[in-house]
C-alpha cells in the first residue's frame, strides 16, 4: 500500500482500532474511514473493568471524546463475517470496501463447559462482563476465581477488599512465571495470601454445580467442593480469527503479520489482541494483549498504509496491574534464560524494583510501587530498540 490509499476500514471498535484511526489522521490521512465494531459501544478502555470499573471508582471508560474530531464512519452493533481482499463482508449482508484494512477484532475470553447454563458465572473481557460482573459482586458472599492470571488476581483482590470471601484455583504450580519468571512471579502471587485469599495451586475444576439455574459450587478433580455464589473464569482468552478463515490470510494463534503489521494479503493488516506480529526483538512470531502494544502497533500500521517507513525505534513492550493496594509495572523483553536482580527496595518488605539482564545488558525490569525509578529504566529500555529494516 502506498500513499496513494484514499480509503481504510478498520474491523474492531477497540483500543486498537480507535489508536489507528488516531495514527493515521496524525500522520496526515485525510481519506475515508469505516470503524466497524461488533459491541454496541464506541471504544472504550479495558483496564479498568476488573478494578475500578467494579468499585464503581470509575463509571465512564470512553476513550472518544466528544470533541474529538476523527471523522469516522461508525457501523457498531455489526459484525465481519468475511474478508475478500481487502473488502470486509458484514454479518448484515453488507459489503465495505476499502483501498486497505485493518484488522482488530481481539480477543475473546476462554470459559467452560456448561459455564453459560449458570447465573453468576462470568467471563471478564467487554464492557458488557464488567457490568453484569459488577452486579453479581454486589450480592455475593463468596467468590470462586478460576485462573490466577493478572485479570483473576485483579479481580479477586477488588472482591476480596469489598469484604467478600474469596478462593482462586489455579491448574498451574507457577501462575504469572511466564511473564515474569519463577521468583518475582511467587512475590507477586504470595499477594493473594497476605490479604486473606485463599489460592489453591495445581487444582483442576471438574464442575460447575447449580442449583435452579445459578452457580452454588466449584468441584475440583480431587473431590473439593468450593462454595461459590459467584464464580470468575479468567484462563485467558482466544484471538477472534475465525470470521476470516476462508479469506487467505494465514492464521496461526492470531493473524500473521510481519514487523509492519502487514500480513500475507496484500492491503490487510493486523494489530492488537488478534495478530501475532514478528517481533524483530525476539526475532520470532508473538502475540500480545497488552494495551501498549496495541497503541505501538497503531503507530506502525498507520505508517505502512502510508507508505512511510516504520519507527526506527520502539518502546518496550509494558504492561501493570493494580492488586490489593499495589501497582505491579513491568517493560521489556524477558526471556527464560535471563538472571534477575534486585537493585532498589525488598521484595520481601515493601516496595522494590528488579531488573532482567542478558549478559551485561538490561532487557526488562519489574517494579512494585517504584513509579519513578521504573519509568526511567523503562525509557532506557526503548531507547535501546533500533529497527533494522532488512529483517523487518
Amino acid at each position: 500500500m502506498t500513499d496513494t490509499a484514499r480509503s481504510v476500514v478498520v474491523v474492531g471498535a477497540s483500543l486498537a482500532g480507535l489508536s489507528a484511526v488516531r495514527a493515521l489522521r496524525d500522520e496526515g490521512f485525510t481519506g475515508h474511514i469505516t470503524v466497524v465494531g461488533d459491541e454496541r459501544h464506541l471504544p472504550y478502555d479495558r483496564p479498568p473493568l476488573s478494578k475500578a470499573f467494579l468499585t464503581g471508582s470509575v463509571t465512564d471508560t470512553s476513550l472518544v471524546t466528544d470533541d474529538e474530531e476523527l471523522n469516522v464512519d461508525w457501523l457498531l452493533g455489526v459484525a465481519a463475517a468475511g474478508l475478500d481482499g481487502s473488502s470486509v463482508v458484514l454479518d448484515d449482508g453488507r459489503t465495505v470496501s476499502a483501498d486497505a484494512t485493518v484488522i482488530a477484532t481481539g480477543a475473546r475470553a476462554r470459559t467452560l463447559i456448561g459455564a453459560d447454563e449458570l447465573a453468576g458465572v462470568h467471563t471478564l473481557r467487554t464492557l458488557d462482563d464488567a457490568v453484569a460482573l459488577k452486579a453479581s459482586l454486589a450480592a455475593a458472599r463468596h467468590l470462586v476465581v478460576i485462573g490466577a492470571g493478572f485479570i483473576g488476581a485483579e479481580v479477586a483482590s477488588t472482591a476480596s477488599a469489598a469484604g467478600i470471601d474469596v478462593t482462586v484455583v489455579e491448574a498451574s504450580i507457577a501462575p504469572l512465571s511466564g511473564p515474569l519468571g519463577f521468583d518475582m512471579a511467587e512475590l507477586c502471587v504470595g499477594m493473594h495470601g497476605a490479604n486473606g485469599v485463599d489460592l489453591i495451586l495445581g487444582a483442576a475444576v471438574d464442575t460447575l454445580v447449580g442449583v435452579d439455574g445459578a452457580v452454588q459450587s466449584v468441584l475440583l478433580g480431587d473431590g473439593r467442593s468450593l462454595p461459590a455464589d459467584v464464580v470468575v473464569i479468567g484462563i485467558g482468552a482466544v484471538p477472534n480469527t475465525e470470521w476470516a478463515a476462508a479469506s487467505g490470510l494465514a492464521i496461526d494463534g492470531g493473524f500473521v503479520t510481519d514487523s509492519t503489521c502487514r500480513t500475507t494479503v496484500p492491503g490487510v493488516y493486523a494489530i492488537g489482541d488478534c495478530a501475532r506480529s514478528f517481533d524483530v526483538v525476539l526475532q520470532d512470531h508473538h502475540r500480545s494483549e497488552h494495551w501498549s502494544n496495541a497503541i505501538t502497533q497503531a503507530a506502525v500500521v498507520a505508517r505502512s498504509i502510508l507508505g512511510k517507513p516504520a519507527p526506527d525505534r520502539r518502546p518496550a513492550p509494558y504492561f501493570w496491574s493494580d492488586q490489593y493496594g499495589k501497582r505491579i509495572q513491568f517493560a521489556g523483553w524477558r526471556q527464560p534464560t535471563d538472571s534477575v536482580r534486585v537493585i532498589e527496595g525488598d521484595p520481601g518488605n515493601g516496595p522494590f524494583v528488579a531488573i532482567y539482564e542478558r549478559g551485561d545488558e538490561t532487557v526488562a525490569v519489574l517494579a512494585v510501587d517504584t513509579p519513578r525509578t521504573f519509568t526511567r529504566i523503562r525509557k532506557q529500555l526503548a531507547t535501546t530498540v533500533v529497527v533494522d529494516p532488512a529483517i523487518a
